[in-house]
C-alpha cells in the first residue's frame, strides 16, 4: 500500500474512534475490571424524587439518594468524566486507618446516578458525593448489584454515621432500602470496609483534590 493509502486508513481509524466517543461508548474512568461509572443520564427520578446517589452500576450497582431536596424530573446527561479524589480515614490518634481513590459525584445528575453504572468495585476504590452545605440526606440501594458502606461526614470531616448497606435481594430495585444521615459528604465503599479497616464514628477524614482525569 503506498503512503497516501495509509494516510487514508489511519484518517478512518480516527474517525471512527471519534465516533464512538462522541457516541457515548466512552467510559469515563475505567479503574479497574467492572469499575466503569458512566456520566449518562440515570433515567427517569423515581416518584419521590429520590435522586440514586449512592452508588450505581453500568449493570446495576450501589446506592441511590433520597435527599430533603427535589430532584429533577429526568436526570439530564452529564460530562463524560469525573474528578478525583484520595480519601483518607485517620483515627483519633491520627493513625491511617484506610484510603481509597473516590470519583467525586458533584453534580445533582452525577449524584443521582451514583455506582448504578457500576458492575463491581476494586478495593481502593469509591464514589465520594460532595454538597455545598451540611445537610440531612437518604440514600438508598437503587439498582445495585453489591452491597456498599454509606459514610457520611460533617463539614469538618468527623464521620457521623456509617451504615453496612447489602446488596438488595433479587428481584428487588433497591428503592425500598434506606439509610439516612446527616453531612456535607457521604463516601460509598466496598461492603464492610469500613469494619475491615477499624473505622467508626468520631474517626477523622481527610480529602485530597478533586483532580480532573
Amino acid at each position: 500500500m503506498n503512503r497516501r493509502g495509509l494516510v487514508l486508513v489511519a484518517f478512518a481509524v480516527l474517525l471512527g474512534v471519534g465516533v464512538v466517543v462522541l457516541g457515548g461508548a466512552y467510559l469515563p474512568f475505567v479503574a479497574g475490571p467492572g469499575y466503569q461509572p458512566t456520566a449518562t443520564d440515570a433515567g427517569t427520578a423515581s416518584p419521590t424524587g429520590a435522586p440514586a446517589g449512592g452508588t450505581a452500576p453500568a449493570t446495576a450497582s450501589p446506592a441511590a439518594e433520597a435527599t430533603t431536596g427535589t430532584a429533577p424530573a429526568t436526570a439530564s446527561p452529564t460530562e463524560g468524566r469525573y474528578d478525583h479524589a484520595t480519601v483518607t480515614v485517620l483515627a483519633e490518634n491520627g493513625t491511617e486507618l484506610g484510603t481509597v481513590r473516590a470519583a467525586v459525584a458533584d453534580t445533582p445528575e452525577k449524584r443521582y446516578t451514583g455506582l448504578s453504572k457500576t458492575a463491581s468495585l476494586p478495593a481502593d476504590r469509591g464514589m465520594l458525593f460532595t454538597y455545598g452545605s451540611q445537610g440531612s440526606h437518604v440514600y438508598v440501594m437503587r439498582e445495585m448489584s453489591f452491597g456498599i458502606d454509606i459514610v457520611y461526614i460533617d463539614a469538618n470531616g468527623t464521620i457521623r454515621t456509617i451504615h453496612h448497606a447489602p446488596e438488595p435481594p433479587e428481584g428487588e430495585d433497591g428503592e425500598e432500602y434506606r439509610y439516612p444521615g446527616e453531612g456535607q459528604y457521604v463516601l460509598e465503599v466496598n461492603y464492610e470496609w469500613t469494619t475491615r479497616h477499624g473505622i467508626e464514628p468520631g474517626d477523622r477524614v481527610v480529602i485530597e483534590g478533586p483532580e480532573e482525569e
